[in-house]
């Protein structure tokens, strides 16, 4: 899963300005975390449920994910 993840799928979202980060899979629960440009995205959602759906169609998995957001650095107000 991290290869298809890191391989697949972060290309794609790195295009829109995004960062998809692999952290763990198990008991098909996929866990990431969303930075760069996913990390304010009003939309994460349906980027979520597309890479659910890619996976399915391309691994044969069904999925879900838990998704957290991390904002860059520099948007800390500390």
């Amino acid at each position: 899963m991290e290869e298809y993840i890191n391989g697949t799928i972060a290309p794609r979202i790195r295009g829109d300005g995004g960062w998809i980060e692999f952290v763990s899979f198990e008991d098909n629960v996929l866990s990431v975390v969303f930075r760069g440009e996913c990390s304010k995205c009003q939309i994460l959602d349906r980027c979520i449920s597309w890479i659910e759906d890619m996976v399915k169609k391309d691994l044969g998995l069904e999925i879900k994910i838990e998704a957290r957001r991390v904002k860059p650095f520099f948007w800390d107000n500390n």
